[in-house]
């Protein structure tokens, strides 16, 4: 195998599909990125045997072939060769690796692809093709609610529900819930459900771009996305996700409407007053204004009061504020609905009728 790049072409492809890596695994071959130098193009691939990345760089290698060498050790060196310079990258004999930049020299061992574990190629009956920034925008407005508690392994992702009219993403940590949908016209025969993990979605919404198309591909227990020169193909969670469509509360008539920006920055300055043993911030809503208040023993309180419009009944709620502050990092709305009633009910938010946002109330001491 040889070839030759630039640093800054070659760089992009490693960086396309490092997150796979496990550096941590007992098995060294996980740990090596794979290159397949074909007739036409350079792929990288890594795999930590739950997620599977592959990035293709259109160069013409000079000789074909295959070697996987370790992954950090390669993007180490490619970061600290000079931009100016062709990088020469050659394979010799018993799996050695030249790396050759100008006046810089580097060898490394390697081991042969035939250790490497295979990605899959999932065959399908058909796929959804849909807007990466779509997509993007979607896992950004859902992703932040997913559960990190593994004893709730299907809360461990994000909940696809594809349909013949839209597509659907759902996650949820039992104490709120995030769902988003994006209208689409699609056969029938594509409708299903499926879980992504959390480590797939987040890398997927990293290597998502703001233009172009994405290709979803559904196999038994494994999807594949299609993003540009990148593709990363995951299994899914098994297990049935909780109904979720139970738990959303009907809209209300009286809303509390408030500035984005002042809402975020207000929450923010009170939350400075609460600790893992005490996280409610209390919320009183009044004519025309909202108040948010937490008392800390043995360290002071803080009170800042918000503009809103509002005219219904007085009444106070207790809200964990990290819940509302990760929401309202991501939307981008100038004003906020909160849909909120009583202390004892959720916290809503709705963006039309593609948008929901639900969010427990918590007991104030």
């Amino acid at each position: 195998m040889k070839f030759n790049t630039t640093k800054d072409v070659l760089l992009k492809g490693i960086q396309g599909v490092q997150a796979a890596i496990n550096t941590k695994s007992t098995l060294p071959i996980l740990s090596n990125i794979l290159l397949d130098a074909t007739t036409d193009n350079l792929i990288l691939t890594t795999t930590d045997l739950n997620i599977g990345m592959v990035s293709t760089i259109p160069i013409k290698p000079s000789v074909a072939g295959s070697i996987t060498i370790p992954a950090k050790k390669f993007s180490d060196i490619i970061k600290e060769l000079p931009d100016t310079e062709q990088i020469l990258v050659s394979v010799k004999k018993n799996n050695l690796v030249n790396i050759d930049c100008g006046k810089n020299t580097f060898k490394i061992m390697g081991l042969p692809k035939e250790e490497f574990p295979q990605i899959p190629e999932l065959k399908s009956a058909g796929s959804i093709v849909m807007e990466q920034k779509k997509l993007k925008q979607m896992i950004a407005l859902t992703g932040f609610a997913v559960s990190h508690d593994e004893t709730r392994y299907v809360l461990n992702g994000i909940l696809f529900v594809v349909r013949a009219t839209h597509i659907r993403l759902v996650a949820t940590d039992g104490r709120r819930l995030a769902m988003v949908e994006e209208k689409m016209q699609l056969p029938k025969t594509l409708e299903r459900k499926f879980i992504v993990p959390t480590k797939a979605a987040s890398e997927l919404g990293r290597i998502l771009a703001d233009e172009g198309d994405v290709k979803i591909t559904l196999g038994d227990n494994q999807v594949a996305f299609e993003a540009g020169s990148t593709k990363l193909v995951s299994r899914l969670i098994e297990g049935e996700f909780p109904n979720y469509e139970q738990v959303i509360p009907k809209e209300v008539k009286d809303k509390v409407i408030l500035s984005k920006e002042a809402f975020l920055a207000a929450i923010k300055r009170v939350a400075l007053f609460t600790n893992p043993d005490s996280l409610a911030v209390k919320a009183e809503f009044f004519k025309d204004k909202m108040v948010l208040s937490k008392s800390a023993p043995y360290l002071g309180e803080a009170r800042v009061e918000v503009e809103a419009e509002y005219k219904a009944k007085e009444f106070s709620v207790g809200f964990n504020p990290e819940y509302l502050i990760d929401l309202l990092r991501v939307i981008d709305q100038e004003k906020v609905n909160f849909e909120v009633s009583d202390s004892e009910k959720p916290g809503v938010v709705r963006i039309g009728d593609e948008y929901i946002y639900v969010v427990l109330p918590m007991q104030l001491g």
